[in-house]
C-alpha cells in the first residue's frame, strides 16, 4: 500500500509526521504567543513566565497590607521601647489596685526600708512610696499626652498655614515661630508657675504645649513646602477643594507617619518639663507626681540620710519613659522609612 491509499488519520511507521487531531493538546505558557499549526509556543521576546516574576527571592519580605507590621516586630529599638513604655502604661493604670495606701496618708513610724508590706518603703512621713509611685506615673502621662497634644496641634496649625499658604502669611508666622524660640523655655515657665502659685495639671500641660510647638511648626512648614506641589493636590485644586480640606484630607494623611513621630518626641519633652518645674517646687500643689517626689526628697535630706528608695525609683522611671520614648521614635522612624529598614 502506497503513502496516497493509507486511511486518513493513520500514520505510517517511521514517517515524522503525526495526524490532524492527535496527540495532546499544545500547552500555553503565559506571556507566549499561540502557533496556528498547533505546535507548542515560544515565549515572546522580552516577556518573563509568571512563575519568575511572582515568585519571591528566599528570605524576601512579602509586600501585602500587613508590610509595616512585618518590619515593626522585627525592629528591636521599637520593640524594647513599647515594650518599656508599655510597662508603666500598665502600671499607671492597674497599680492602685495593687495598692492599700493613700499617696499622701502619713503615719507615726518614721521612714522604712523595702519590705513585703511597703514594696518600695516608706517616706520621712512614714507615706508608702510605691502608692506615691504608681499616682506620679499616672499624673506625668496625663501632662504628657496633654502637653504633647497641645504642642502638636499648635505645630500643626501654624506650619500647614504657613506652608501652604506662603507669602506674607508665611512671613508673619515664621516670625513668630523665630520669636518663641528664643525665649528661654524654663525661664519663662518659672515666671509663669511662680505667679500662679495654684498650677493644676491641665494647667501645667497648656503651659508646656503653649512654648513647645515651634520646632514642630517649622518642620511641618517645610514638609507643606513638598507636598503642596504634588500632582494629587494640583488635582484636588482643579476639582475645587478649599484650602482647609486640601490641608487636612490631601496633605496631612500624607504626613501622617511623621506627625506621629512628632508627638512621640513631644510627649517624652513635656514629661521631662513638668519634672523639672514640680522638681522646683512650682508644680500642681496636693498632687503626687515623679517630680514632687523628687522635690520632697531633696528637700527633707532623704540623699544625707541615706533614705534611696525615696529619690532613686522617680528619676529612674523618669529616665525609663523618655527613654523608652525615644527608642519608640527611633524604631518608628526605622519602620517607617524604607531606606533605614533592615530585612
Amino acid at each position: 500500500m502506497t503513502d496516497a491509499d493509507a486511511p486518513a488519520g493513520s500514520m505510517k511507521p517511521g514517517s515524522g509526521t503525526a495526524p490532524a487531531g492527535s496527540g495532546p493538546p499544545p500547552v500555553l505558557v503565559h506571556g507566549t504567543a499561540p502557533d496556528p499549526d498547533g505546535m507548542a509556543a515560544q515565549p515572546d521576546a522580552g516577556t518573563e513566565s509568571v512563575a519568575s516574576v511572582s515568585s519571591p527571592l528566599p528570605g524576601a519580605p512579602k509586600r501585602h497590607r500587613h508590610e509595616f507590621l512585618y518590619f515593626a516586630i522585627r525592629n528591636k529599638k521599637l520593640l524594647v521601647g513599647i515594650s518599656v513604655v508599655g510597662f508603666f502604661v500598665l502600671v499607671a493604670i492597674f497599680g492602685p489596685w495593687l495598692t492599700s495606701y493613700a499617696p499622701l496618708a502619713t503615719g507615726n513610724t518614721g521612714w522604712h526600708p523595702p519590705s513585703g508590706r511597703h514594696w518600695l518603703g516608706t517616706t520621712y512621713f512614714d507615706e508608702d512610696v510605691f502608692s506615691q509611685v504608681v499616682y506620679g506615673i499616672r499624673a506625668s502621662f496625663e501632662v504628657g499626652v496633654l502637653g504633647g497634644c497641645f504642642s502638636v496641634l499648635l505645630g500643626m496649625l501654624i506650619g500647614f498655614t504657613a506652608g501652604y499658604r506662603g507669602g506674607w502669611m508665611d512671613e508673619i508666622l515664621n516670625l513668630v515661630t523665630n520669636v518663641v524660640i528664643v525665649i528661654p523655655l524654663f525661664a519663662m515657665l518659672l515666671i509663669i508657675g511662680g505667679y500662679l502659685h495654684q498650677l493644676s495639671l491641665l494647667w501645667e500641660a497648656a503651659l508646656i504645649g503653649m512654648f513647645s510647638w515651634p520646632w514642630a511648626a517649622r518642620a511641618i512648614r517645610a514638609q507643606t513646602f513638598t507636598l503642596k506641589n504634588r500632582e494629587f493636590v494640583g488635582l484636588a485644586r482643579l476639582s475645587g477643594e478649599s484650602s482647609s480640606k486640601i490641608i487636612w484630607r490631601e496633605i496631612a494623611p500624607n504626613m501622617s507617619s511623621y506627625l506621629m513621630l512628632t508627638f512621640i518626641l513631644l510627649f517624652g519633652g513635656a514629661i521631662l518639663t513638668a519634672s523639672f518645674i514640680d522638681f522646683v517646687g512650682l508644680g500642681p500643689q496636693g498632687v503626687v507626681t515623679l517630680g514632687t517626689m523628687m522635690n520632697n526628697a531633696f528637700f527633707w535630706d532623704a540623699l544625707d540620710l541615706h533614705i534611696w528608695w525615696w529619690f532613686l525609683p522617680p528619676g529612674a522611671i523618669i529616665t525609663c519613659i523618655v527613654g523608652g520614648l525615644y527608642l519608640t521614635n527611633a524604631g518608628l522612624d526605622e519602620v517607617f522609612n524604607p531606606k533605614l529598614r533592615s530585612l
